[in-house]
């Protein structure tokens, strides 16, 4: 089953300018081929605040999201030292 990936505004807006593009495109890539095919094999569910959300580890970065029915909606792309404090803003709006 394919899914559909959609991202949250903040994502193209924000995370990805930070990040240098090697590290952009290996990240590009680990989307596109595991959370577009297979999310729930590839994620982690997350807990506590966050649970009903998975991440997907690329590295020194975290993808957080969220799959409903045939889509995967991308809520941040952020280093993993700063992902869990700045994603709660985006999962609550």
């Amino acid at each position: 089953m394919s899914y559909k990936l959609k991202y949250h505004p903040e994502v193209k807006k924000t995370d990805l300018p930070k990040i240098d593009l090697k590290k952009r495109s290996i990240i590009k890539k680990a989307i596109e081929e595991r959370l577009a095919s297979q999310p729930e094999i590839y994620g982690k569910p997350l807990q506590r605040t966050l649970k009903g959300y998975w991440k997907l580890r690329v590295g020194d970065y975290r993808v957080i999201f969220k799959v409903a029915s045939n889509s995967v909606f991308i809520f941040g792309i952020i280093h993993r030292k700063e992902i869990y404090r700045r994603i709660k803003k985006r999962t609550t709006a």
